[in-house]
């Protein structure tokens, strides 16, 4: 068995990333506590907690709730607003080095614009358009649901920037390769998917929700098929990159989800019980690597083979 070095390097939208982990939007926040645990640059990248144009403080509580193999979230976006990102936490961030990418979000497509136009004039790496959320001037069903509002607000943002262009998909559609390949239509140079599966759970006593928000978003291991099998049809729906997230807990997850043809991969619930999650899957993924003699992760990528 070798034991040499391994590359895992990957390269999503002409953007380099030292190996395919990226923590997920929303769950690492801008990296300042995880780096007093240890140095986040050891991460591919980072995708920083979702940014609105103003600031918000988010969904009233409770708006977290465990679940069997996973958790609900209706966190509601709190963030400290795009030009708060911009002034302080981003230089945080690019003085630790790394891959930075800019989650944002909007209720509007002048909102989405605007935060775009924002980032457009800073250093971010990429700009992750997350198109869950609810608009709310066509009913406030969200941006991602059909591909006709997909493709637009995807459109709208590329109108406004050069910076690579991730559109965050949510599962909650009939046909989420329909709406990847709307947003690849309107110039999109990559998908990241699946985002929050919606769920609701009760409490027995109270017979109210558990959640103030009634319903939320599933993540965690129980959503992980799912994901897997949505990667796996969009990878071969799109001629764009994919990166892949849900569920992923452990290495074994992430080579599962690169051979389903996800480029690299985010993981987001599984740090909020181990936050040194990143670092034992990026290990995981070396050493699967020196098991099966794979020089870089290029021959991992895509290549699940499928039964006749």
């Amino acid at each position: 068995m070798s034991r040499k070095k391994r590359d895992l390097s990957v390269t999503v939208a002409g953007v380099r990333f030292a190996n395919p982990v990226i923590a997920a939007s929303g769950t690492y926040g801008f990296g300042e506590d995880y780096n007093e645990l240890y140095p986040i640059n050891i991460l591919g990248g980072i995708s920083c907690k979702g940014l609105t144009l103003e600031p918000r403080e988010g969904n009233t509580p409770p708006r977290i709730a465990e679940t069997p193999a996973g958790m609900l979230n209706s966190v509601g976006l709190q963030n400290p607003g795009v030009d708060t990102f911009i002034e302080k936490h981003l230089p945080f961030m690019q003085k630790k080095g790394g891959v930075v990418i800019a989650n944002f979000a909007g209720a509007t497509i002048e909102d989405y614009v605007q935060t775009a136009e924002k980032l457009e004039q800073t250093d971010v790496s990429m700009l992750e358009l997350n198109i869950s959320c609810p608009n709310v001037k066509e009913g406030g069903a969200a941006w991602g649901v059909t591909a006709e509002s997909a493709a637009k607000v995807t459109k709208a943002v590329r109108a406004v920037t050069k910076k690579p262009l991730m559109v965050k998909l949510t599962p909650n559609v009939s046909d989420i390769t329909e709406i990847a390949k709307a947003v690849e239509s309107e110039g999109a140079d990559c998908v990241s998917l699946i985002n929050t599966l919606l769920g609701m759970r009760i409490d027995i006593k109270t017979r109210r929700p558990i959640l103030r928000n009634n319903v939320g978003g599933l993540s965690g291991a129980a959503v992980f098929p799912v994901a897997v099998r949505m990667v796996w049809q969009v990878a071969n729906a799109v001629k764009i990159d994919v990166v892949g997230m849900g569920g992923i807990m452990n290495a074994e997850d992430a080579i599962e989800m690169m051979l389903a043809g996800a480029k690299a991969i985010q993981i987001g619930t599984v740090i909020i019980s181990d936050p040194y999650a990143p670092l034992k899957i990026i290990g995981g993924i070396e050493h699967y690597m020196n098991v099966n003699d794979v020089k870089n992760l290029s021959e991992v990528i895509g290549k699940v083979e499928k039964w006749q």
